[in-house]
């Protein structure tokens, strides 16, 4: 099938499964391009009636490593805003999508990354890995979609704890407390086991399945529509608030430290 210049997107001829692989290294930093690219390959796979989705990375270490904080840093005011809107519209798709969807966690995934693997449905990770929603450990508040979409995965007071305390989850962790459904132990018995859930669906009518799915997180999706401009205009504000570029830079210096 197709592939984007950071995505690449196979289809299994036999099972209809699409697998859209996440391709920017070194951690799959979520930045315009790459959302632009999943976006679309989103689509495209939903166009083409595939039987499931599944993301995962090219990457063995990480899944995704979250929003690329340089888009965030001393920004370009306008590329800063079709940033969200991308990350929106990216996430729109994901979440409401009528394909069913996967995620094949085979490396960490905190903030953004933990985002996209829990708008799946399902989500099968390898050990000795991290994932969650970690903002608050960045100084920075979780929109409401993006608890909405924990809210969906895991039992509302450990979503809530979760989310306040910045938690980053083992593998075992994750499974302990639903965020994830099941651990493979390599990147092949996580696509098989994504698979074997789509077959759960086998003699579900798709169009029944998908309007169930959709009715299901229409309040969460609605809700995102109809705040789309207060949302971005939010966020606008948030980013570019001296304390916040203060404390990014000082994030980033610390990631040069760690690289050096």
């Amino acid at each position: 099938m197709s592939t984007g210049k950071l995505t690449t997107v196979d289809v299994n001829d036999k099972s209809g499964v699409a697998v859209l692989t996440m391709n920017r290294p070194p951690v799959n930093g979520l930045n315009l391009e790459l959302l632009r690219d999943i976006h679309n390959a989103i689509d495209e796979i939903e166009s083409n009636k595939c039987r499931g989705l599944i993301l995962t990375s090219a990457s063995n270490s990480v899944f995704s490593a979250g929003l690329d904080i340089m888009e965030m840093y001393k920004p370009n005011q306008e590329r800063l805003k079709e940033f969200w809107i991308s990350l929106q519209n990216t996430w729109l798709a994901l979440y409401g999508s009528s394909v069913p969807t996967a995620a094949a966690i085979n490396g960490h995934s905190p903030a953004g990354g933990c985002l996209l693997a829990s708008s799946c449905e399902y989500r099968v990770m390898l050990p000795n890995f991290t994932i969650g929603l970690n903002e608050t450990k960045l100084g920075i508040v979780a929109p409401k979609w993006f608890m909405a979409t924990f809210c969906n995965v895991l039992p509302r007071h450990v979503a809530e704890m979760a989310l306040t305390q910045g938690k980053m989850f083992s593998s075992d962790e994750a499974l302990k407390v639903g965020l994830v459904d099941e651990l493979a132990q390599t990147k092949e018995e996580a696509l098989e086991k994504c698979e074997k859930f789509f077959a759960t669906f086998a003699k579900t009518n798709p169009f029944a399945r998908a309007m169930t799915k959709q009715q299901f997180r229409s309040k969460d999706l609605q809700q995102l529509e109809d705040e789309r401009s207060q949302d971005l205009e939010a966020f606008l504000f948030f980013v570019n608030q001296p304390s916040v570029q203060k404390g990014l830079g000082i994030y980033l210096e610390g990631l040069k430290a760690k690289s050096k």
